[in-house]
């Protein structure tokens, strides 16, 4: 078929459903049982199908959405950008637009964050700091070669490039992959439903962070920096942190010389109810990595930002080859620059962390009330971040097995009240745009109510 006809007439829902089925491979789905589920259009917080079906859009397509599909403010920074250029190379060259964003994050974030280096994705935003970490020990002006190693916690989830996934702990994902992989100091999950026994919930910041400072003692001289989710470990199963934990981790990076990566991908960009997560407990780290929700969920984008201390060990001539060496080819892309300085824009406009108080209020809420269900073991909220984990026995916090697929059978029930969810694992995940109103916020979660009742 030539290139003509194959573009001559628009294709069917049938030829589309066919060719998503046998064309396209998903990511994390199993082929053999996907059923196409093909979104043409959206609205505010609402996806529409080929079929015409509205599902409001209860995971904001995978945590990236802040203002809503079809924000007008993001659609024409993107078309006054397109009239300019489309795409600038980072490499030697740069442009206005790229520059502005770099201005505006290095003055929101946390103290010390000065320097933004632009990448592509979450995973590359880590990559990149797990990278900038390593040389850094090796070349600054007094190195400490031996700093190569790396902490993360059980059950961390990081990305999926091949850095990403080595600091990552989710075996499910990554076990594949092992042999790929280096090797990781790993941290218990500062988890505080699943506490080892005798831990209560008062005692599980002081247990973790004692863990915590037994590895760094003990490693110290060996390990470059320290990745983490701040306030709650999202693609786990959105693992709420004991508060104080992530000032506990700061503080004890400082006293043995470890580096500390803020992994914000998920959390970052107003998620928690401020600007960054790391602001709950006034931390600035070393680096400070940002996705998903950058561009407010249009475009890809990803920012690593650092310190001064950090880029200045990158300095030198040419011929000492001190350079970052590292790239993507889209590395601070001015349409995605566009869409992210739109996006602060409409947080300034809309005062959007001020608006979102009711919602998270109204949230926890709900969340209350499905804390009584028999098979509920445990509810966790982190500013706009709800999630409903499902277990056979409440009172052993048993889990049901995998295969049943107990979240997936709810978020299945959710479709039919019009919401659409992504669970992880038996964890129902309620995470909406920002913009989210009230009345619809209460849609999804009587749909998850609802579903629970139903299926399980």
């Amino acid at each position: 078929m030539s290139i003509s006809q194959a573009g001559s007439a628009a294709p069917s829902h049938e030829e589309l459903r066919r060719w998503d089925r046998e064309r396209v491979w998903h990511p994390f789905t199993q082929m053999a049982e996907y059923e196409p589920f093909i979104i043409e259009r959206a609205e505010g917080c609402t996806l529409i199908d080929i079929d015409g079906r509205r599902l409001l859009d209860g995971v904001s397509s995978l945590w990236c959405n802040l203002h809503g599909h079809c924000r007008p403010e993001i659609d024409e920074a993107i078309k006054t950008q397109l009239e300019k250029t489309a795409h600038v190379t980072a490499l030697g060259q740069s442009n206005p637009t790229t520059i502005q964003l770099a201005q505006r994050l290095t003055t929101l974030a946390p103290d010390g964050l000065t320097r933004a280096y632009f990448s592509d994705d979450g995973s590359t935003a880590v990559e990149v700091a797990l990278k900038m970490a390593f040389q850094y020990w090796q070349q600054r002006s007094d190195p400490r070669p031996r700093k190569q190693k790396y902490v993360a916690f059980a059950n961390a989830y990081h990305g999926d490039t091949l850095g990403s996934v080595s600091v990552g702990g989710v075996a499910r994902f990554h076990a594949m992959f092992h042999p790929l992989l280096f090797e990781v100091l790993r941290a218990p999950s500062p988890d505080t439903y699943r506490r080892p026994p005798g831990v209560s919930r008062e005692q599980a910041c002081e247990y973790y962070l004692a863990q915590l400072e037994t590895l760094l003692a003990d490693n110290a001289d060996e390990i470059a920096a320290l990745v983490i989710e701040p306030l709650l470990q999202a693609a786990a199963g959105m693992v709420r942190h004991p508060e104080g934990f992530l000032r506990g981790v700061r503080e004890l990076t400082k006293r043995y010389d470890v580096l500390l990566i803020a992994d914000e991908v998920a959390v970052g960009c107003g998620r928690t109810g401020t600007m960054f997560a790391c602001e709950q407990e006034q931390v600035s780290p070393d680096f400070l990595c940002l996705a998903k929700g950058l561009t407010g969920g249009y475009l890809p984008l990803a920012a690593t930002l650092t310190t001064d201390e950090v880029w200045n060990a990158f300095l030198g001539t040419y011929a000492e080859s001190k350079s970052f060496f590292h790239g993507h080819t889209y590395c601070g892309n001015p349409l995605g620059a566009a869409a992210a300085l739109a996006s602060l824009r409409i947080f300034e406009q809309d005062r959007t962390l001020e608006q979102m108080q009711p919602k998270i209020a109204r949230l926890s809420a709900h969340l209350a009330r499905m804390a009584e269900h028999p098979h509920v073991g445990d509810v966790r909220q982190c500013g706009l971040i709800g999630a409903v984990e499902l277990v056979r026995d409440k009172a052993t916090a048993e889990p049901f097995p995998w295969d049943e697929k107990r979240g997936m059978r709810v978020c299945d029930y959710a479709l039919t009240q019009g919401v659409w969810l992504r669970p992880l694992g038996n964890v129902l995940v309620i995470l909406p745009p920002l913009a989210i109103q009230l009345e619809e916020l209460d849609q999804i979660c009587h749909a998850v109510e609802q579903g629970i009742a139903a299926t399980i």
